[in-house]
């Protein structure tokens, strides 16, 4: 799978929970409304509700990165098998920069 279409995928279930979150946070809001009481209990539910979302962002991001690296590891394997030598991850081209000034 190609990395654009991992991260696609990836932003696309963080817009998820973002998403479900917000219609949590709404209907939690509106359940205060609706009985003052139930406040306490609304506001534990709430934050337990987040801090799962935290927990799971974390995950997807680390899943994203491992996805990222595997890719790499198959598009360096791929060039290896055409005979091309695959260039080192942190490669940067600074060709093209040939004026004069500080960075």
């Amino acid at each position: 799978m190609h990395p654009a279409a991992l991260a696609g995928a990836a932003f696309g279930r963080l817009a998820h929970h973002a998403v479900s979150g917000l219609v949590g946070v709404a209907l939690a809001r509106g359940a205060s409304r609706a009985a003052p009481k139930a406040r306490p209990a609304t506001r534990k539910a709430i934050v337990g509700g987040l801090a799962a979302g935290i927990v799971a962002a974390r995950w997807l991001g680390s899943a994203a990165e491992e996805a990222r690296l595997k890719a790499g590891d198959m598009l360096a394997e791929a060039r290896d098998s055409l005979g091309e030598e695959a260039p080192p991850p942190s490669a940067v081209d600074i060709g093209g920069h040939d004026h004069d000034h500080e960075h």
